[in-house]
């Protein structure tokens, strides 16, 4: 039997995070579990080559939704990492930290000491910024996560921003910095060509300490005893063990298998364990609840001259693209191609952005499927805040089984009026004279898609997961029924278990949330050591002064 003073259950964005900063004095044992395996293949180092790693068993787990009912029954993808380093080191690498408001909000729905002076030191002490322009007041530098921008050689890039600017909107020369409304630069997670995974930047140093060990095998449930865990059984090829914990188990196998372990450890809403056969050794009516996903669409333009990423979308380019990052880890394949962005507000009265914009000099899907044969452009647009809400519930007491996934996708008359502002907007974005040296003729949704019925015709056939998961044991106090975890991560109703992952968020973040995720892992491990928190920050972030009357 293998003992440690800690067990952290997942490899992630979070569960590196973790394994670095617990194991960082020397003094605590630390065992890593992860089911997936090594990521040192290309298609997932290699930046540009993104498309790939979230697309192949070998590193991915494969969910899907259930049908969703909104959307005309179609099941959408639902990539989680399945190997080192989680979903860090499948995902598209942009890094987001989250607007303030995001964070004031879990404190205001019970996560207390999580306000964005809170977590803001934390955002710091993570980061290696390397930005020539932005906040660095705002920023890290000595931290293990390097956070870089793409070069934006291509002119798409940079017609994107000033369309943005032309259009009325703000500009902004660091989104993760003191202001994020406006458009701007994209920052990414790759540094010297390489992706910044957190098996790069946290799991790879604390593996060369002898107090961390990294153990492969599925895990069954966590192991209950008197009240208290104890252990974790795992599965290791076909042989079950169980790894003992002196100390504490840390949960950080991300939104959707955090909450599947818990209810195939009996923690989790009773009825619906009791009528798998689970022993119920919790009634917690959170876990799995309050499931939430970022949505958003593809809106592609023909380019009139031919300077897009699509005079590389054949074998032989995207060989040589290969070989000159293999030998010299520069060239395209050294950027995720994520380098302009924006954040805006819908409307007058909405207080800080909506939506998001990633800007991308192709018209192509994430798997890879262009939409249309020849050069052109698109932005990624979606709201960030949808009201609709899902769960992930157990498909059956097998811990090898799938659960099942419902996000409810816009299910509420917001949803559809937020993404129709989407739409328009990014027309009236796309129109500006920045854009008319290369405007063609827009592909889709295309020019003949203009009502309100025809637009949503258009969204339930062709929307997609921003692949944001996230929510499903949420934070609160620990007298809330709904929560799962308390403001120091432990797991509300149990002793000796915490979790510490995007599960976690009790409302979704502004943008992509690899770096919130990062983050979580980064605080929760001082809750863990029974450290006093980093001091809170006094920096205001910059407002738009005119929110309550103007949308731009």
């Amino acid at each position: 039997m293998m003992e440690a003073d800690y067990i952290i259950i997942g490899a992630g964005s979070a569960g590196c995070a973790l394994a670095y900063r617990l194991s960082e004095d020397g003094k605590n044992k630390v065992l890593v579990v992860e089911y997936g395996g090594s990521d040192s293949g290309p298609f997932i180092q290699m930046p540009a080559a993104l498309s790939y790693p979230m697309n192949m068993s070998i590193y991915d787990w494969g969910y899907k939704s259930e049908p969703e009912p909104y959307l005309n029954g179609r099941q959408l993808a639902t990539p989680r990492g399945k190997v080192i380093g989680g979903s860090s080191s499948i995902n598209g690498m942009v890094y987001v930290r989250g607007h303030a408001k995001d964070f004031d909000t879990w404190q205001a729905m019970g996560a207390d000491g999580w306000a964005y002076a809170d977590v803001l030191p934390y955002f710091q002490r993570m980061e290696n910024w390397h930005g020539k322009i932005g906040d660095p007041e705002w920023r890290g530098s000595d931290g293990p996560v390097h956070v870089t921008r793409g070069p934006r050689l291509n002119p798409l890039f940079n017609a994107f921003i000033e369309a943005g600017v032309q259009a009325g909107y703000m500009r902004t020369d660091d989104y993760n910095g003191a202001q994020q409304e406006g458009f701007g630069p994209m920052e990414q997670t790759v540094w010297r060509g390489w992706r910044w995974s957190t098996a790069n930047a946290y799991l790879r140093p604390a593996l060369k300490r002898p107090n961390v060990e990294l153990v492969r095998g599925l895990v069954n449930r966590v192991v209950i005893a008197d009240g208290r865990v104890v252990g974790v059984e795992i599965d290791r090829g076909g042989k079950v063990e169980t790894l003992r914990a002196r100390r504490e188990v840390v949960l950080s196998a991300g939104s959707i298998n955090s909450p599947k372990i818990l209810m195939q450890s009996g923690i989790g809403p009773a009825a619906h364990l009791a009528e798998l056969g689970i022993d119920v050794m919790v009634d917690r009516p959170g876990v799995g609840q309050n499931l939430q996903d970022h949505l958003e669409i593809y809106f592609q333009q023909a380019s009139i001259q031919k300077i897009t990423l699509y005079r590389y979308w054949n074998l032989i380019s995207k060989a040589r693209i290969g070989t000159q990052w293999l030998f010299s880890r520069t060239g395209l394949g050294a950027s995720n191609q994520f380098e302009s962005a924006a954040f805006i507000r819908s409307a007058a009265g909405v207080d800080y952005p909506d939506i998001q914009y990633h800007f991308l000099p192709l018209a192509v899907r994430y798997d890879g499927k262009a939409a249309a044969e020849g050069h052109g452009y698109q932005a990624h647009v979606g709201p960030m805040r949808s009201p609709s809400r899902g769960a992930v519930t157990l498909r059956s007491a097998d811990p090898k089984a799938p659960p099942k996934i419902l996000f409810n996708y816009m299910s509420t008359e917001k949803d559809w009026q937020d993404f129709r502002t989407c739409i328009r907007l990014t027309r009236e974005i796309f129109g500006q004279d920045a854009f008319k040296p290369y405007r063609g003729k827009e592909i889709q949704p295309g020019a003949d898609v203009q009502s309100d019925d025809e637009i949503d015709d258009f969204i339930r056939e062709e929307v997609e997961s921003a692949y944001h998961p996230c929510g499903t044991a949420r934070m609160g106090r620990r007298d809330d029924p709904m929560a799962v975890v308390d403001p120091e991560c432990r797991v509300i109703g149990v002793d000796n278990l915490r979790l510490a992952d995007s599960s976690v968020f009790p409302q979704i973040t502004n943008g992509n949330l690899n770096a919130p995720s990062i983050m979580v892992g980064e605080k929760a491990s001082d809750h863990i050591l029974g450290k006093t928190p980093l001091p809170r920050s006094n920096l205001e972030p910059r407002m738009n002064p005119n929110w309550q009357t103007a949308q731009r």
